[in-house]
């Protein structure tokens, strides 16, 4: 990966990078994860949304969209008038066409994650590296401390 002069303290190595919110800006607004750790395969940001702030509605051309709420709560308003409100930890997907737009009503700071993409699905096609026996096990296991490379 190629190391960006925007972004000093994202960590990056071969085949991966590494970063916190924090690293990728500051203030309120967008947050650029997919620029700041070199993400190819999907759009993503973060969005740090203050107390009392929405969204103008929008919608896309093609693009579906995958909402986390990593801190607070947001209510998300669809074009039908429909309003949910997602809390810490919540999830919401729309489709690319459906009008929508997202506020914070609570009197402190949210942040949220948002994940678009177009035909994406690849099935399971997670596979251990040759050597390995399993994919998931306990901490200090044994074999645990080898790694591939």
């Amino acid at each position: 990966m190629e190391a960006s002069s925007d972004y000093p303290n994202i960590k990056r190595g071969d085949g991966y990078a590494v970063g916190h919110l924090d690293d990728l800006g500051d203030g309120p607004g967008f947050r650029k994860v997919r620029r700041g750790l070199g993400v190819s395969a999907f759009g993503v940001n973060a969005v740090v949304l203050p107390p009392g702030i929405e969204s103008g509605f929008h919608y896309h051309d093609a693009q579906e969209e995958l909402y986390f709420v990593h801190r607070g709560t947001v209510e998300m308003e669809f074009g039908d008038g429909s309003v949910e409100r997602i809390a810490e930890g919540g999830f919401a997907r729309v489709d690319a066409p459906t009008v929508r737009k997202i506020r914070n009503v609570t009197d402190a700071e949210a942040v949220y994650v948002c994940i678009g993409a177009k035909d994406g699905d690849v099935g399971r096609d997670g596979r251990a590296p040759s050597g390995e026996q399993q994919r998931v096990r306990a901490i200090g296991d044994a074999g645990a401390a080898e790694r591939p490379r």
